[in-house]
């Protein structure tokens, strides 16, 4: 690579562009404004030091980017910078430049997902508005997540088996195929594999399905031994594609010793056990593809993407926006009293009205719960100098332990926690951990009816600090109200707390939730999901376009970006958010019921 960034744009592209856009266009305003964002620099690292130059990584960022704000494919791109004018002037092209092949779009993803490089273009926009004051460390941010559709099919247990196996053979056919030939019978497993595996081509009969299963397993049983043969090279089992295979002959089947000391293969049933959710596969074309559910409608395999961005204006903005407002209060009182009438008009429309930018993407696989994300977010707004001063989230993101961390950098969260899950809370009856009086010094709690604890041990539960408060039998057995306290068998009441400062923040943030005041303000939370939308409609954020994390993680850093231009852009034109739009009827009804 030899740095050069975005090329100059030709005089003659600059006449026909100004020409056929007379207020601009979103790909020239974003070369306009943006071109140093697009800089060969930072991909020095993905690209070697010796032969033939290859094209400029600025160009090819630019041209990703623009390509997720129109949702087009590679090859689409490729048309767009051959017949679209405004395309050439933001890339410096020539009036009669053929651009490049599609595949150029593909080869520079797959370097940028090999060296780490999926964030860039995206950090540096980040970068680029923090210098221009449009995001910055205080004020408000909000997070939320969605479930990401993998790009290959859902196979159930059956299929996965099978097409495994088919998987592994493709693999070797081209990476070995005379050390294939001389392991198998090519002939009868290209008439068993050759087409793909697919339910609907399956026997209807339950007993013939279950002897095909068996028959995927033994195949890939022989398979899996062959690659592991001592005479075997090495750079075999080296092969995704047969790891792979390995790794579902596991989670699917169980390989047992008969009495003769033959081994025989089953598949696993439910009291064989399967391996945990974060590690089954689902697909061996998509080893990070997961299975996973939310709520009780939502089964999906794939991903899951949580979006970050400002909502509202930095302090500094709004400093500016109350005295411009205090300034535009004054000028319309001198206007009402006959002098310098409509001095300040208009003077704070839009004041400190900052664009709502995304300031972090977070992609994982879809097994991991949104509590998991909540902690490596909030770090990397540190880290980039966007940390909020109050975070937005949704209940399935906080945790006693998470609030406490983010209060001590600085950072409030502004979420609703989970409510007490004892028996007592949970049926509105009786004396739930509210009604206890807790000594921390002391180490007692004392009960409604005046009684102390006996004991109180700190213990670890699922690897956190917790204690375990215990009352006497003795002391619970004559209490009147034992019957609204406790129906443990032993008659005694058992309470488990946090350590002293988790369990007070967890305590003072169940009963502010049920203020008006924090209703009011959590309010503002509900406008991540029209940027999810947003994603949805421009990006179709909900697919993943391309296998396996690392790509899917660039994908979505560009989605990102390509919401942040284009709100940017919107920002540049004045242009302000469309309103709802609603039915004649609705409109009807409305003026009806006024």
């Amino acid at each position: 690579m030899r740095p050069v960034g975005l090329p100059g744009i030709p005089e003659q592209t600059v006449v026909v562009a100004r020409a056929a856009f007379p207020t601009g266009s979103l790909a020239i305003r974003v070369r306009d404004r943006l071109s140093e964002v697009f800089a060969d620099e930072p991909f020095a690292g993905a690209f070697g030091v010796r032969g033939a130059p290859g094209l400029s990584p600025g160009v090819l960022s630019l041209v990703t980017v623009l390509q997720y704000c129109e949702d087009l494919t590679d090859r689409q791109a490729a048309a767009m910078m051959v017949r679209a004018i405004d395309w050439k002037y933001a890339l410096g092209m020539e009036l009669t430049d053929t651009g490049f092949d599609a595949s150029v779009l593909s080869r520079f993803r797959g370097r940028l997902a090999d060296n780490g490089m999926e964030r860039v273009v995206f950090d540096r926009l980040l970068e680029h508005c923090k210098d221009a004051g449009l995001v910055g460390a205080g004020g408000r941010q909000r997070t939320d997540s969605t479930h990401v559709i993998s790009a290959v099919r859902d196979l159930n247990r059956l299929e996965l088996a099978g097409e495994s196996v088919r998987a592994a053979l493709e693999a070797l056919a081209v990476a070995a195929p005379s050390w294939l030939a001389g392991r198998i019978d090519v002939v009868e497993f290209a008439e068993r594999y050759g087409p793909r595996v697919d339910g609907w081509r399956m026997p209807s009969s339950k007993t013939k399905r279950e002897r095909l299963a068996l028959v995927f397993g033994q195949d890939a049983l022989a398979l899996c031994r062959a690659a592991w043969a001592a005479d075997t090279p090495v750079w075999i089992r080296e092969i995704e594609a047969v790891g792979l295979l390995r790794q579902v002959l596991v989670q699917t089947y169980i390989i047992r010793s008969d009495a003769r000391g033959r081994q025989v293969i089953r598949k696993r049933d439910a009291d064989d056990g399967v391996p945990p959710g974060q590690l089954r596969l689902a697909s061996p074309y998509d080893a990070d593809a997961r299975w996973a559910a939310k709520g009780e409608d939502l089964f999906w395999m794939g991903y899951k993407v949580h979006l970050t961005e400002t909502c509202g204006t930095l302090p500094e903005a709004e400093a500016e926006a109350e005295a411009e407002a205090e300034a535009e209060a004054e000028a319309e009182a001198e206007a009402e009293a006959g002098a310098g009438a409509g001095a300040g008009a208009g003077a704070g429309a839009g004041a400190g009205m900052m664009p709502n930018l995304i300031t972090d993407v977070h992609t994982t696989d879809a097994t991991v719960p949104d509590v998991k994300a909540t902690a490596p977010i909030q770090r990397k707004l540190a880290g980039r100098g966007v940390k909020p001063a109050e975070h937005y989230l949704d209940s399935g993101y906080p945790s006693a332990d998470l609030i406490t961390d983010a209060l001590k950098q600085g950072i409030r969260m502004v979420t609703p926690v989970l409510p007490d899950r004892s028996a007592q809370a949970r049926a509105d009856e009786g004396f739930d951990k509210k009604a206890f009086t807790i000594n921390w010094k002391t180490r007692q709690v004392r009960c409604p009816a005046g009684r102390t604890s006996s004991h109180w041990n700190p213990v670890k539960q699922h690897g956190k600090d917790a204690i375990v408060i215990t009352f006497s039998v003795l002391t619970c057995r004559d209490c009147p109200f034992q019957g609204q306290c406790t129906t443990s068998k032993p008659g005694r009441r058992m309470l488990t707390l946090r350590p002293q400062e988790l369990h007070e923040n967890l305590t003072r943030a169940r009963a502010e939730q049920k203020t008006d005041t924090w209703k009011n303000k959590y309010a503002l939370r509900a406008g991540v999901e029209g940027t999810i939308n947003q994603a949805l409609d421009i990006t179709g954020i909900r697919r993943a376009r391309y296998r396996g994390l690392p790509k899917v993680r660039l994908q979505h850093a560009f989605s990102a970006t390509a919401l942040n231009v284009i709100r940017l852009d919107a920002y540049w034109t004045d242009s302000p958010l469309r309103r709802t739009r609603t039915s004649r009827l609705e409109r009807l009804a409305y003026h009806l019921t006024a």
